[in-house]
């Protein structure tokens, strides 16, 4: 899924030589960055970019109107400044900046963007996302004004995440499947789809936060590698420059000389139960059994390798609104507990312990993505284990990050996800948690929770403290009911060798790019 997938509001730099800025070690200006992604990308159109992984490719080549300084605040991006009102934000756009094809990047450039994704025929995965839904833009003189219908607290913040589209990518958007168009330092120069993408570099760029393009290496390199002993292995020799590590090869990256290394946290390890018509899930009674029936805390260790923190909310930190969410409203582990309410919902054990209803099985379907490490993979086996004492069979179904957004949306073909979701605010989450369910929305676990839509709906007007309480409650009440289930705050280890780097959320500052000698 989605990402899936927003950039978090804190800049990490990760070096040879550990944290500092770019220009800590000598540097050089040619030669290959090469960078390990865990999955292809597969299309790379920005308004269909619902993969982690997608955005992270998505950020070589593409700028947003505003980004996340280092402090956490907003910093300029393609507009140098704005005016904010409660419903409308306008961006003032740098004059200099071009295109990869060379063209003027425009403020219709912009207001097309944005109002493709808002189109209901683009049928667009990040509508209510990125894109909060109602917004519209309209290109002025120099100047591009986002609107929505209704005042709402993150109308600047959301546009940090917005990839902006321009050049021949506007008016084809066919070219943007294997291809980009974008205003950002790199352009895709070869798509080999399940083994790597090349970016070439644009010598003109001169509009980065972190440099222009006479600083960049010549090129980007995205190696697909799903495997992380294999990117570890590849890391250490020297065919790597960067890899994210979240399973047991984590511990030795941290331990090898001449390793830089940045801690991060990415968001939770957490599931979903699918609520559609006819699934165990829709009742809340049997949502609830099966969450007591499992140690989240013993789940969490697993998952995390043991480098996990605990959940304390669904927005990766540091947030926009802080605090915790999660203590004290997901239901306890409680074995008899979890027996006694699948009882008495009419589901009762079976000769072979397997409870039935109405002549049915208590049977589930539990999808995960293989790409996420053994710790994900075990955890999914620990679940199975213990939702099986419980009285239900599991079947486990590990997949690709692609077939798994594939399932989550159109096949439907799962009753339980271990599914995270990294976002930077809470609104993004709307979209994927209420509203239409998939496939026709982005609401994949057809939800149905009518606190949070209440809460959420008031939120999304009110700005400051009392926003961010309204959106904390509406957090706790999805737990509550345990329309998901937040298990662990995960986190992760950026490793680099002779290069230096900025990452935000999963996100690339390409303008940060640098190949260090020595370290």
């Amino acid at each position: 899924m989605k990402k899936a997938a927003g950039a978090a509001a804190l800049a990490l730099l990760a070096t040879a030589c550990g944290a500092g800025t770019p220009e800590a070690a000598p540097t050089s200006t040619g030669g290959t960055f090469t960078y390990a992604i865990p999955a292809d990308p597969g299309v790379l159109d920005p308004a269909t970019g619902v993969l982690s992984v997608t955005n992270t490719v998505l950020s070589i080549a593409y700028d947003t109107l505003v980004r996340a300084g280092e402090d956490g605040g907003i910093v300029p991006g393609l507009a140098e400044k704005w005016d904010v009102k409660p419903d409308a934000v306008t961006f003032t756009l740098r004059k200099d900046v071009t295109c990869s094809d060379g063209s003027p990047v425009t403020p219709e450039d912009v207001a097309g963007t944005i109002n493709h994704i808002a189109d209901p025929d683009t049928k667009s995965p990040v509508y209510g996302v990125f894109v909060p839904v109602g917004m519209k833009a309209e290109a002025g003189d120099g100047t591009v004004t986002l609107s929505t219908p209704e005042p709402f607290g993150f109308i600047l913040e959301s546009a940090r995440d917005i990839f902006i589209v321009c050049g021949k990518g506007v008016e084809d958007r066919s070219l943007l499947a294997r291809g980009t168009s974008g205003s950002g330092p790199y352009v895709l120069s070869e798509a080999a789809p399940g083994d790597h993408y090349t970016f070439k570099v644009r010598r003109d760029y001169a509009w980065g936060s972190s440099g222009t393009g006479a600083d960049l290496p010549e090129q980007v390199v995205l190696k697909v590698v799903p495997n992380e002993q294999t990117a570890a292995n590849l890391l250490v020799a020297g065919t790597l420059n960067g890899a994210q590590f979240l399973g047991p090869d984590r511990a030795r990256m941290e331990s090898t000389p001449g390793i830089g290394q940045i801690v991060t946290p990415v968001g939770n390890g957490q599931f979903f139960y699918h609520q559609g018509d006819g699934r165990p899930g829709a009742d809340p009674a049997v949502r609830k059994a099966l969450t007591q029936a499992l140690n989240l805390t013993e789940l969490g260790g697993i998952a995390s390798g043991g480098t996990g923190r605990p959940a304390t909310g669904l927005v990766v930190e540091p947030r926009a609104c802080p605090g915790d969410t999660v203590t004290g409203h997901v239901p306890a582990f409680d074995e008899a507990a979890a027996a006694a309410a699948l009882d008495a919902a009419g589901w009762k054990p079976g000769p072979d312990g397997i409870r039935v209803k109405d002549g049915e099985r208590l049977s589930l379907r539990l999808l995960y993505a293989t790409t996420r490490g053994p710790g994900v993979q075990a955890a999914a086996e620990y679940m199975a284990a213990a939702w099986k004492k419980a009285g239900a069979e599991v079947k486990l179904n590990g997949v690709l990050d692609t077939k798994l957004s594939e399932s989550l949306n159109v096949t439907q073909d799962w009753d339980a996800v271990w599914l995270p979701i990294t976002v930077t605010l809470p609104s993004q989450l709307v979209g994927f948690l209420s509203g239409p369910a998939a496939p026709k929305g982005a609401n994949f676990a057809h939800l149905d929770n009518d606190r949070y839509t209440e809460l959420v709906t008031e939120a999304n007007g009110t700005p400051g403290e009392k926003g961010c309480a309204l959106w904390g409650q509406a957090e706790s009440a999805l737990f509550e009911s345990a329309d998901l289930v937040p298990v662990v705050g995960n986190t992760t280890l950026i490793a680099t060798k002779n290069a230096a780097f900025r990452m935000a959320g999963g996100l690339f500052d390409p303008s940060s790019f640098r190949l260090t000698q020595g370290g």
